[in-house]
């Protein structure tokens, strides 16, 4: 087995610098097996740099959340102008071209936008 530190490591080395990593221990409806504490995992992820989220894919808790918290990491990436997603090997693509026009740079206003006076 390898451990999350090589695929750590690996990740960051073969993707993009600004790549969002989070370490997701599983199996969290299991507490009277745990072989490894919150508290190491914790630190663990804190030392490598990753988030992380104890999970249960039996009982739904947090798989949803994992989800969430990558995007919300990456958009702010993005507002804070850290990741480009214009920029080639930004590891960012667009599903849908209309998607572009969904979020506007900073400082600029949209032309159709009506002013309310009220």
């Amino acid at each position: 087995m390898v451990s999350p530190d090589t695929h750590s490591h690996n990740a960051r080395t073969l993707a993009s610098p600004n790549i969002v990593i989070i370490l997701c221990g599983n199996k969290k409806d299991l507490d009277a097996d745990r072989e490894v504490t919150f508290l190491e995992a914790s630190r663990f992820a804190q030392e490598n740099e990753l988030m992380f989220l104890e999970t249960s894919a039996l009982t739904g808790e947090n798989v949803e959340e994992g989800f969430l918290k990558c995007a919300r990491t990456i958009l702010n990436k993005i507002d804070s102008g850290e990741l480009d997603p214009e920029r080639m090997g930004s590891g960012i693509q667009y599903g849908d071209a209309s998607l572009r026009q969904l979020r506007q740079p900073r400082g600029t206003t949209t032309q159709n936008k009506q002013q309310c006076n009220c």
